[in-house]
């Protein structure tokens, strides 16, 4: 088997954590309906009604400007004020179907350049990276992590907010193959060796680190900054908000209920209009076990999360007994048992502060959560979006008690620890619902293991359940229009559509056996992000070409043709909206894969949100995920991840161990980004 077959292997099988199907619920929520077939939904009244309505809203608003105009940009605001524009200005490129195509493509006239990959020292007393895979724990803990993932820039002020800034960037997970010099390994006695586990530890979390343009105009780590850290799975970190201090957040090396050490599997993110970043946490459940079969089926907080019940992802609980969830009537509060209550959390961190202890925000609710997505009003109140990542689960928002306050900064401070948690109802004719879980209300009751608002953000999902949420197929990034306040969100791909009985087919989720995904727009009652009720349509289906076949001639199902206006796709996955208004799609799809034959390895797209055309601006090496994108203010300079790479990318000497890194994309004429 080839080293690339092999890698793919591996990232397989520690992929296959992503988007398990935990929900067993059979509650018959408002939009089951009857098998909709893909054509009668395009072609009904339904789906052209609400696009319209989407499409007259985002005209009427609509500016084409692609001038290069910084707007006020302060350290503790979240980014310039947008101008909208839909020009989709490059010439596209075609689909990478190389087998061993080990590089980025960009359209003609940019340049993308790798940057901070895998094993970067963030400071100059730090030893570079080797490629045997021999540095230290130590040493990986000052390093890049593995596996880049959402970003954001950050910029100081307003002079210099296209010269220098703070990238904050997540590391998802790791690749045991990669990371040590032989895979991972045992000891005699079956347990991990402590050192390659403090190594992975090491290279999970984030990374802040300040960077600039030299001399030559091209950017670099400032390594001497003050503000480069690294944030990883054993930083100390303070739980806040309602679930902190309560008796099911207390173990037997914490009994205030209020510490944590470490995030993880931090996938997307949010930001703040107060300049914080909010790292995600995605897929925690499988780095803990519970091996007590009787607690594990009446445990819901552990059940309905997908906690491993034989063997974890890394088996880190061999060494570090707080991955070990299972029950030990032994020690204080049963031992770690309430260890992984700790996860699932929004993690809220001030880059300009290195001091700063992460804080996670439990009021928001505790998911399988991909992102944060924030959504300003004018009056300052705020909504943050949620994908809950797994095949049916459901779409979140949490609506903050308290405006933001944009003259006394003080005062937003602890503003994520009270608020109101909704998830949302997509009803068949195009309105929908933000259904609140709140206590008391709607079944949410003692009766049900609701006793108070803990309980619930505790196990919001099994909340959800109760209240009629609707099962969507893998809810991802969510993306907020800056102009508009539309939300976009990728729901992934579901092969459990229309198979499970609780996924039936309908209107929002419209493919049975869903292997390309879908992107859903919605716009809250008066543009007001604190609404209940709001419109939605479908913005695309991902997949391929009606009239199409598959490379070796075999017919495409009905149920893999997508709707695509331009260059197609599949499973889109990350999503933003630049500040001119063009939407940047990203895909995470196994390359490898019959289904995808005609998709070539994973790319990014622009689309148009009013016209709907799509065109494909980046393809990535094989194996690859594209996710994470960002830019400079004046939209110049665009970054974006390229995660587990297949072969020896950023090296490409078809040698060298593959590592995850940032590509820094820029015109060659000096414009703006995708003009």
């Amino acid at each position: 088997m080839s080293n690339l077959k092999k890698l793919q292997k591996y990232i397989d099988t520690q992929e296959e954590w992503d988007g398990r199907q935990v929900n067993a619920s059979n509650h018959k929520d408002l939009n089951e309906v009857i098998a909709t077939s893909r054509r009668s939904f395009l072609k009904g009244g339904l789906g052209l009604a609400v696009s319209g309505a989407f499409a007259s809203t985002a005209l009427a608003s609509c500016v084409n400007k692609d001038a290069k105009t910084p707007a006020k940009h302060h350290p503790h605001k979240a980014s310039p004020s947008p101008t909208q524009s839909s020009h989709l200005g490059f010439q596209a490129i075609p689909v990478e179907h190389g087998e061993f195509f080990d590089s980025v493509s960009v359209p003609p006239g940019y340049t993308a350049k790798a940057f901070y990959p895998w094993g970067t020292p963030i400071n100059a007393t730090t030893p570079a990276w080797v490629s045997d895979g021999n540095n230290s724990a130590v040493e990986q803990a000052m390093q890049a992590g593995q596996c880049h993932d959402g970003m954001h820039f950050f910029a100081f002020d307003e002079t210099t907010q296209n010269q220098r800034g703070l990238l904050v960037m997540n590391h998802e997970f790791v690749i045991q193959a990669t990371l040590h010099p032989n895979g991972a390994t045992n000891n005699a006695d079956g347990n991990r060796p402590i050192e390659e586990v403090n190594k992975e530890k090491a290279a999970h979390g984030i990374s802040i680190i300040e960077i600039q343009k030299n001399s030559l105009n091209h950017w670099e780590i400032v390594l001497s900054s003050p503000y480069n850290r690294r944030i990883t799975a054993d930083t100390e970190m303070q739980l806040t908000g309602i679930a902190a201090a309560n008796a099911f957040m207390k173990t037997a090396a914490d009994e205030t209920g209020k510490q944590v050490f470490g995030t993880l599997n931090n996938c997307s993110y949010g930001i703040t209009p107060w300049g914080t970043y909010l790292a995600c946490e995605e897929n925690w459940q499988g780095y803990f076990v519970n091996r007590d079969t009787a607690d594990y089926n009446t445990r819901i907080s552990h059940k309905r999360y997908g906690i491993a019940a034989k063997n974890s992802r890394y088996a880190w609980e061999t060494v570090d007994a707080r991955f070990n969830a299972t029950p030990d009537h032994t020690q204080a509060h049963h031992g770690y048992v309430n260890e992984p209550h700790k996860f699932g959390w929004v993690v809220e961190i001030d880059p300009f502060d290195p001091t700063s202890t992460p804080k996670k925000r439990t009021s928001m609710g505790r998911l399988i959560r991909e992102c944060a997505t924030l959504s300003l009003g004018p009056d300052n109140r705020m909504a943050f979006y949620f994908g809950d990542d797994s095949r049916g689960e459901y779409i979140y928002k949490f609506v903050p008690s308290q405006a933001y306050n944009a003259t006394h900064a003080a005062a937003n401070k602890d503003i994520l620890d009270d608020g109101i948690l909704y998830v949302a109802r997509f009803n068949d004719d195009g309105t929908g619902q933000w259904l609140a879980l709140a206590v008391g209300q709607n079944g949410l009751t003692a009766d049900n293991g609701f006793k108070t608002q803990a309980d619930i953000v505790l196990n919001a999902r099994g909340a959800a359940d109760i209240l009629g949420a609707t099962p969507m197929d893998r809810p991802e990034w969510v993306a907020v229009h800056p102009v508009t306040r539309e939300g976009y969100i990728t729901l992934t791909n579901n092969h459990n559509r229309g198979i499970h009985d609780n996924q039936p087919i309908n209107t929002a989720n419209p493919r049975p056996k869903n292997q390309h995904g879908q992107i859903l727009r919605w716009r809250e009652a008066d543009n007001d992000p604190s609404a209940t009720i709001f419109h939605w349509d479908v913005f695309l289906l991902a997949g391929d070409t009606e009239n199409t076949r598959y490379p070796d001639g075999r017919t495409i199902p009905n149920n893999y043709i997508g709707d695509i206006k331009g260059d197609i796709f599949s499973s889109p996955d990350g999503l933003w909206f630049d500040h001119h208004g063009r939407l940047w799609i990203q895909t995470d799809y196994n390359d490898n894969l019959s289904h995808n034959a005609n998709m070539g390895t994973n790319q990014m797209l622009a689309a148009d949100p009013v016209s709907k055309q799509v065109k494909r601006f980046l393809t990535g090496p094989r194996g690859c995920e594209i996710t994470g994108v960002t830019s400079t203010a004046d939209g110049t300079t665009l970054f974006v991840n390229i995660q587990h790479p297949g072969i020896s990318w950023p090296a490409e000497d078809g040698i060298t161990r593959p590592r995850s890194a940032t590509v820094i994309i820029t015109k060659d004429d000096g414009g703006v980004i995708g003009s």
